[in-house]
């Protein structure tokens, strides 16, 4: 009797994963376009253009999902959300993704049910004073106040650094990088701290950024990546090999210029299985087998979509750094496509 039971239990939590893995596809492909999670507006990761377009980082993402599952990188509604919102959007089904430079950790996998499906950005949190502040460390702002975000692993680290290194702060909390910005240029606080990114892309759309330093410490680390609900593991894999399919082109030379050329001439097998000319990946998890050559060619490879948005030719001006592929002594690295 007891062992009928425990199989019953079995079959049950198994019907249920399943039902799971498969209901967040499922709305996608019924609703015929994908919610993705985004940022308030940070420059150069998630935010509206001038004519009221999404782009960024994080925004190409999004979209090479929605191409992925959609066949059309156009059929994503981007949903904002602030530091504290973020992860109720996606727990409640608000959105069907997040992608909103989100840092994976041990409370949030576990506690808050969530899956980091993979690192998208390896950042980590700094400080940014004004230059005549007349301060060249982190370890100089004893008794400074320090604009901070809610919600934010960063409130968390910053309460660690300060007491670390026995010097005291005052927090000014704001909601999110907007505001955080606002308070930070009308003298509100003498230091913002945010993710090391989220400071370059801030200062890039000040008037004066020559006026503005980011300092040397970095004072924790920062993997930011999607993140869905857990238990969806068939949506959980489409995201993470959306991702990977991005760095794999990168790795291969697979552009968006050139994608078309490279299905029609490549004898590289693992090529010729990423867009879709031999095998079944995207049977595999229930999607078209062009899924990942969508992907690409939405907006081109993980290189490319990094130099658009916040490479060294842009405003923001970020060098690869960590984000470099593990061929270029970066930590970039996707499994094998087989």
């Amino acid at each position: 009797m007891k062992k009928s039971v425990f199989l019953g239990v079995v079959a049950a939590t198994a019907m249920t994963a399943g039902f799971a893995s498969a209901s967040t596809l499922d709305d996608v492909k019924a609703r015929g376009e994908l919610l993705c999670g985004s940022n308030t507006g940070l420059t150069g990761f998630g935010a509206p253009d001038a004519n009221g377009n999404w782009v960024g980082f994080d925004v190409s993402l999004c979209r090479a999902v929605a191409a992925a599952v959609l066949g059309d990188p156009a059929k994503v509604k981007f949903v904002p959300t602030t530091g504290e919102t973020r992860f109720t959007a996606l727990a409640s089904g608000e959105v069907d993704l997040l992608v909103r430079n989100s840092t994976w950790t041990f409370s949030r996998d576990n506690d808050l049910k969530l899956d980091f499906v993979a690192v998208n950005y390896y950042d980590g949190q700094g400080f940014m004073v004004k230059k005549d502040l007349g301060v060249s460390s982190a370890k100089e702002l004893d008794g400074a106040t320090v604009c901070i975000q809610t919600g934010t692993t960063t409130e968390l680290n910053l309460a660690d650094f300060f007491k670390f290194n026995n010097i005291s702060y005052t927090p000014v909390t704001v909601q999110d990088d907007s505001e955080a910005q606002r308070q930070y240029l009308a003298g509100a606080c003498d230091a913002y701290t945010t993710d090391a990114s989220g400071l370059a892309a801030s200062r890039a759309t000040m008037a004066d950024p020559e006026n503005h330093i980011i300092l040397p410490e970095i004072i924790s680390k920062e993997p930011l990546g999607p993140v869905v609900r857990h238990g969806d593991n068939q949506w959980g894999d489409i995201v993470r090999w959306t991702y990977f399919a991005l760095l794999i082109a990168e790795e291969k030379g697979i552009t968006k210029a050139n994608i078309e050329e490279v299905a029609a001439s490549s004898t590289d097998p693992e090529v010729r299985r990423l867009l879709g000319v031999e095998g079944d990946s995207g049977v595999m998890m229930g999607l078209d087998n062009n899924w990942a050559k969508n992907a690409i060619a939405a907006n081109g490879n993980y290189g490319e979509i990094f130099e658009a948005n916040i490479g060294a030719s842009t405003p923001i001006g970020l060098a690869r750094g960590l984000n470099a592929l593990w061929t270029q002594g970066g930590l970039q690295y996707a499994p094998p496509l087989r």
